[in-house]
């Protein structure tokens, strides 16, 4: 089987969109014969990660490159210029896979990444011109922000304005209408993609979220599982420090518990602005003891404090699915999170617990009340951990890898 796929974003020495990428690109790679067409910014970091692996001759790599300009202005999220170019992008990348379809036998075409809904490529040319199946997916940003969570009248006026634009692009836009309908197979990164396809649509698509885990290769997380019953209460967050993320929920329940025990170490950082105000709401509630913010680190140390820790706590109320929450079951550490988002999909109650979505205030109260429960039920805290691993392996790569064949034969044969 040969697959062509379209991933503008993709880097094995990345997170994020480019990380996805090349995590799906290998875990197609190590099954079939592959054809990647992207963009050229980490074309050395591919070409050196290549040479490295033992599938590397089932890899063939097409490069379509943007200029310095158009790099920045998708690095800068929210800018809505990189959209022109990334559909100029598309034409020419649909250009370059007719070359390739004319020399090689493809049987599947995949548009891969960005995973936002928006741009959905323009390979529905190449599927009907050469009668070759169509796959898109996973399909991201088919979400609306949960307006309880929007302070202030700015605020509140921005995420009306863009949840009304998300549900009128996704039903009116040409393109998007047209792939929606004539694609193949849909795969959906969230239940709320899931539900949005079938809702406007009518049609199903298949549940897989955009990110997955890597499979620990020693024993460190389960070696440490000792740690659940130490007197302090060690919990994590992650994440940069903008809205959608809701730090001031999690620092809001550390001091909510009244437990000094309870302590919190806070990865990532944001712009002067954000930095100052968690420090000075950290101040205002008195919990300077308990709530520690580490800093932007590397993300090996991360698996290291996550290794050691008791709990991840996640307070996100608008993204698809997170990597820092597959990385914190990667690592055996149990997650408490919303019930919205890639996350309802991925945390249940083998490995973790989860809020519902309901007012800052109420979550505030919610997420307090489950870190004093688990304060003192540690067991369930070192139950969930051992079930991480079982876990991981379902949403691992190589899971997606084989979900993902099974969806191609499946598409051949019919």
């Amino acid at each position: 089987m040969t697959v062509l796929i379209n991933a503008y974003a993709c880097s094995p020495n990345m997170g994020s969109e480019p990380g996805m990428g090349w995590n799906w690109i290998c875990s197609i790679a190590r099954h079939c014969e592959v054809h990647v067409i992207t963009e050229s910014e980490f074309r050395n970091d591919i070409e050196q990660a290549v040479e490295c692996l033992t599938f590397k001759d089932n890899l063939h790599f097409h490069y379509n490159p943007v200029s310095e300009h158009v790099r920045q202005m998708c690095w800068n999220q929210g800018d809505w210029r990189f959209y022109w170019y990334y559909w100029l992008w598309q034409r020419k990348t649909a250009e370059i896979a007719r070359r390739i379809c004319k020399t090689q036998k493809i049987d599947i075409l995949h548009q891969l990444n960005m995973v936002g809904f928006r741009e959905p490529g323009c390979l529905l040319k190449i599927s009907k011109e050469f009668n070759i199946p169509l796959v898109w997916g996973p399909i991201g940003g088919i979400k609306l922000f949960p307006m309880a969570y929007a302070s202030g009248i700015r605020m509140k006026s921005f995420q009306g304005l863009k949840n009304t634009l998300n549900i009128l692009q996704l039903i009116l836009y040409p393109r998007v209408r047209r792939m929606m309908k004539h694609a193949d197979v849909l795969i959906s990164a969230i239940p709320d993609s899931q539900q949005a396809i079938k809702k406007y649509y009518g049609r199903d698509s298949i549940l897989i979220p955009e990110t997955g885990c890597h499979i620990l290769n020693d024993n460190d997380a389960t070696n440490t599982s000792h740690r659940f019953f130490n007197k302090e209460f060690n919990v994590i967050w992650v994440g940069k420090f903008d809205f959608r993320k809701r730090l001031d929920i999690a620092i809001h329940s550390i001091a909510q518990t009244g437990n000094s025990n309870i302590r919190l170490q806070i990865y990532g950082n944001g712009n002067e602005q954000q930095t100052a105000e968690a420090k000075a709401l950290i101040k205002q509630l008195k919990i300077e003891d308990q709530v520690h913010l580490m800093g932007s680190v590397p993300t090996k140390d991360i698996h290291v404090a996550m290794r050691h820790a008791d709990l991840f706590l996640f307070t996100s109320v608008s993204e698809d699915t997170s990597t820092v929450v597959l990385e914190a079951i990667s690592n055996h550490l149990p997650v408490l999170c919303f019930n919205s988002c890639g996350m309802a999909a991925v945390i249940d109650d083998s490995v973790g617990w989860k809020v519902d979505l309901s007012t800052p205030k109420q979550s505030v109260k919610d997420f307090a009340n489950q870190l004093n429960y688990l304060y003192n039920n540690r067991d369930e805290l070192l139950k969930r951990s051992r079930n991480c691993a079982e876990k991981a392996s379902s949403l691992s790569w190589n899971s997606k890898g084989e979900q993902l064949m099974a969806i191609y034969k499946d598409i051949i044969s019919s």
